[in-house]
């Protein structure tokens, strides 16, 4: 039974991709890596394509982009790198504290939360 409003024919989803069935290995994408718009759609476009530049206007995740577009993460990754190959869109990580700084005053917060459960 497939869950309701969601398309996941496989003809459909085949068609989507041109046939391909994962990303390449070297894909820069994973859930959380933000994706950014370079231009705007342009007529001709594929539907799919043209949805993703409007919803990366502004920094968006990966797996926003496939619940927004009601597409498996794997079929949305593929759509991402065609987009990427082109130009069209940037991706980039989120930025992660750097190591072994800490700020002492969130630890004792968390500490707090952990003991309260």
């Amino acid at each position: 039974m497939s869950r309701p409003g969601r398309d996941d024919s496989p003809d459909r989803l085949y068609t989507l991709t041109g046939g391909r069935a994962r990303s390449a290995p070297d894909s820069p994408f994973d859930l959380v890596t933000l994706v950014v718009a370079e231009c705007d759609p342009v007529p001709g476009m594929q539907s799919e394509h043209a949805a993703i530049l409007r919803l990366t206007q502004r920094p968006t995740a990966v797996v926003e982009l496939a619940a927004e577009l009601r597409l498996p993460v794997s079929i949305t990754k593929i759509l991402l790198s065609d987009l990427l190959a082109a130009g069209r869109i940037s991706a980039r990580h989120p930025k992660k504290p750097a190591s072994g700084v800490h700020d002492p005053d969130v630890l004792a917060q968390v500490l707090v939360g952990l003991r309260n459960l």
